[in-house]
């Protein structure tokens, strides 16, 4: 896959899973839920090979779930490289308990429910227009992504600065451990967005909130720290006892209106806590698919979690690789595939992911994500690291000498010269 550059001043084209609206992308997440016509006929097609095959072993003539059995044909017939015990690397924000409250809801997937992703954790939340998830902070470092919508994020940096910005569908933020921020959805619909924390025990019940923590100190004491009277504070009484967390209120004015109000006694963060997705061209694209990578290097707030955007067009594959510095945390947000985990000791399981799953593919472990619908294929690929690292089976197998990789895999110098030699990142659809 080629790196492109776009033309300064050439029209922008929206990236692949981002809408303008909740139904443009969840819309698009429930059609590729429903391809329960297109698993059917592929489970039937598997059936069909072994029933020719004369091989009655497979068959299952008892109780089945078929919903499932439509959603994860490769659990229900798996490949036959499959062998062994793989911990389980599947979960779905779909499963998770939504916490929902006026203004909107919360559902989060976390080593509790997941316990092979021990670095990182993800909460999905959804906010009203005007809708604000409080005031608060916590002991982990949060990246986030909006999925639809827009919100307002203020936050305040290490200086005391403040820092005020509206993001839209596409956009990124990142907060680090303890500082202070706010979210608030914005007209006409609200927002929907991811939050990944760089803790696999991240729980969003475990947040600092502002109003849990002031009606849980002594009144006389919140009251001789803000310079007033005990009887200014009788608006603490009708705070639940829990705090806020999300709750609604009126749509905010104006983003400058907010700036100017903000900037009266500091000047604003010189610090950018936010990042264009959508405005970076691909770090890699071509006809099968694109991949955009943020990290420290070009987000620099964003010091302890790397991602990578992923687009993969129907039939093509991201490559056999592995990641050599961090565990690999996925939320897959539209479309449809499947990835084989190769876990050692002859240990391999295959399994199929649809849109609001959560994957995990362990560092060093090696790994593929193929698209196996008929629409694109977006997920993200998370990092508990600075840097994002990867390697290419292509390209290690092209570095090497021929003969040396005859000697272990017996390939012919034509196969060898067919392999590419370059990282593409994604590559096209096959033979199979």
């Amino acid at each position: 896959m080629s790196d492109q550059n776009e033309t300064p001043g050439a029209p922008r084209r929206p990236v692949a899973g981002f809408a303008p609206s909740r139904r443009g992308l969840l819309g698009a997440g429930v059609a590729g839920l429903g391809l329960v016509a297109a698993g059917a006929a592929d489970a039937q097609s598997r059936a069909t090979t072994l029933a020719g095959m004369g091989d009655a072993s497979a068959s299952n003539p008892g109780p089945q779930n078929g919903a499932l059995g439509t959603l994860f044909p490769d659990s229900t017939m798996p490949p036959a490289s499959d062998h062994g015990s793989v911990k389980q690397f599947w979960s779905s924000m779909s499963l998770a308990h939504r916490r929902v409250q006026q203004g909107g809801w919360a559902r989060q997937v976390n080593v509790v429910d997941f316990p092979i992703a021990k670095d990182l954790a993800g909460v999905n939340m959804r906010l009203e227009a005007g809708g604000i998830r409080e005031l608060h902070w916590h002991a982990a470092d949060e990246w986030a992504i909006m999925l639809t919508g827009a919100a307002r994020i203020t936050a305040l940096d290490y200086d005391g600065d403040p820092f005020v910005k509206d993001v839209k569908a596409g956009d990124l933020w990142y907060f680090p451990q303890g500082l202070p921020h706010s979210i608030q959805g914005l007209g006409p619909t609200g927002c929907e967005f991811l939050l990944v924390f760089d803790e696999g025990t991240f729980s969003e019940d475990d947040t600092t909130l502002i109003s849990d923590w002031l009606i849980h100190t002594p009144r006389a004491v919140v009251a001789k720290n803000f310079g007033v009277d005990a009887a200014a504070l009788k608006p603490f009484d009708d705070i639940p006892p829990n705090g806020r967390y999300i709750f609604p209120a009126p749509v905010p004015p104006a983003l400058a209106q907010d700036a100017a109000a903000m900037t009266r006694h500091h000047p604003m963060s010189k610090i950018d806590f936010a990042f264009g997705l959508t405005e970076m061209a691909p770090t890699k694209q071509d006809a099968n698919g694109s991949i955009r990578v943020v990290d420290s290097r070009n987000f620099p707030i964003s010091r302890n979690i790397a991602a990578a955007y992923v687009v993969v067009k129907p039939g093509a594959m991201r490559s056999l690789h592995w990641h050599q510095n961090a565990d690999e945390w996925q939320f897959w947000i539209s479309g449809r595939g499947r990835m084989t985990l190769f876990a050692n000791h002859s240990d391999a399981r295959t399994l199929d992911f649809n849109p609001s799953d959560v994957g995990y593919a362990p560092a060093t472990l090696p790994h593929y994500i193929e698209n196996t619908g008929t629409e694109d294929l977006v997920y993200l690929e998370m990092f508990k690291a600075p840097v994002y690292q990867d390697v290419s089976l292509n390209e290690w197998i092209a570095a090497l000498p021929p003969e040396l990789v005859k000697q272990h895999l017996g390939l012919s110098d034509e196969t060898l010269a067919a392999i590419p030699k370059d990282n593409l990142g994604i590559v096209p659809p096959g033979q199979g």
